[in-house]
């Protein structure tokens, strides 16, 4: 008698790499791809592998089915109803949306259906967002009685203050239009052409010099912290050394040449 294979679950978390961009897609659609403890884990273990990869030269945060994230596992959470737990998991939350700013090239969110509370953070922490039109967005734990307090970090950072603050004490939906006249996603488009406009803008990063854009996101971060004589002089610094690079060389031989430079 042959007993029957066991189904063989698939990753929650799947990466696909092609010319230079990598993509990250969250994997529990019947979960709305809730960020459950091990979904984190596998974020965080993805992007520091990421971080250390040399041949990527733009990342996309891509979901499968019919939403993009619904935020934490509220069940899992439920289930553990102790402080140290919850403070090690907002801590760990914390940190995968700072590694996503952390990585030395940018982050692309492909965003449809919804993007709630840490949903919504995930989207506010990627460099850039490209949204379907019928994508919504919210930090909506107020209506079951959570602040997003870790969600309004990134949202406050993206969203103007009183718009921020709207949004997080009354829960509301906001549709893609309206995330992108507020500086969270930077286009909507219709949802057949999602895959292509962000195809497109990844490869416009890939075109650039890997060097620059390396040298770019991280002085971009890192001067928004800084009063402004010293961003001024931190940003220099970055430029000089920027010019070292033997693709700014390059770069600025072929344009005064008036070539394609290599």
């Amino acid at each position: 008698m042959m007993l029957a294979a066991l189904p063989v679950s698939e990753p929650l978390l799947q990466r696909e790499d092609r010319d230079g961009v990598a993509t990250l897609r969250l994997n529990r659609p019947r979960q709305f791809n809730a960020l459950s403890e091990d979904m984190l884990a596998a974020l965080q273990r993805a992007l520091d592998e990421l971080s250390a990869d040399a041949s990527v030269r733009c990342v996309v945060l891509a979901a499968a089915g019919k939403a993009f994230c619904a935020g934490h596992d509220l069940r899992e959470m439920r289930a553990r109803p102790e402080l140290a737990y919850y403070q090690a998991l907002f801590a760990r939350c914390s940190q995968v949306m700072q590694a996503l700013q952390a990585l030395p090239v940018p982050v692309i969110a492909r965003v449809q259906g919804i993007a709630t509370a840490a949903g919504c953070q995930l989207v506010a922490s990627c460099d850039l967002a490209i949204a379907s039109d019928t994508a919504r967005f919210a930090v909506s734990g107020i209506n079951v009685g959570l602040f997003c307090a870790t969600p309004a970090v990134a949202l406050t950072r993206n969203v103007s203050t009183k718009r921020a603050f709207d949004m997080l004490v009354t829960g509301r939906f906001i549709d893609a239009a309206t995330a992108v006249d507020w500086g969270l996603v930077n286009a909507a488009v219709p949802e057949a052409e999602l895959d292509a406009a962000v195809a497109r803008k990844a490869a416009e990063i890939v075109a650039k010099s890997p060097a620059a854009v390396r040298h770019g996101k991280a002085m971009f971060y890192r001067q928004r912290q800084m009063a402004l004589d010293a961003a001024y002089a931190y940003a220099g610094e970055v430029m000089a050394r920027n010019m070292m690079e033997e693709d700014a060389g390059e770069g600025i031989d072929a344009f005064l040449a008036k070539r394609i430079p290599k």
